[in-house]
């Protein structure tokens, strides 16, 4: 439930909380203004690009798998998702991923 609230939190103005890596749970109070939030599948090569963009870049981002995470994929079709990645950033979204577009919506 903790999560889903969470979730639904960047589609009312709110924002995420994000780890720091992808075993640490979901941090209500973090300042998660500073999260990228990926909605993905592993498969992907977009996905792919936009990971290894993140890790060079040391751009700090949260990742969900719609494939494999029941309640993210709930959240990625309530909120229209229609192909990965869904990339948000504050209240910015991209669909797909490309270097230019992603700096359009992280500065």
């Amino acid at each position: 439930m903790k999560y889903f609230v969470l979730m639904a939190l960047l589609f009312v103005g709110g924002a995420y909380a994000g780890p720091n890596s992808p075993d640490s749970p979901l941090l209500a109070q973090a300042d998660s203004s500073q999260y990228v939030v990926m909605y993905a599948t592993s498969w992907c090569p977009y996905c792919r690009k936009a990971r290894k963009f993140f890790r060079e870049q040391r751009v700090p981002y949260v990742e969900y798998d719609i494939e494999k995470d029941a309640e993210a994929n709930r959240v990625y079709k309530a909120f229209g998702g229609n192909g990965v990645p869904v990339i948000f950033f504050r209240k910015r979204r991209i669909d797909g991923f490309s270097v230019e577009s992603f700096i359009q919506i992280y500065h």
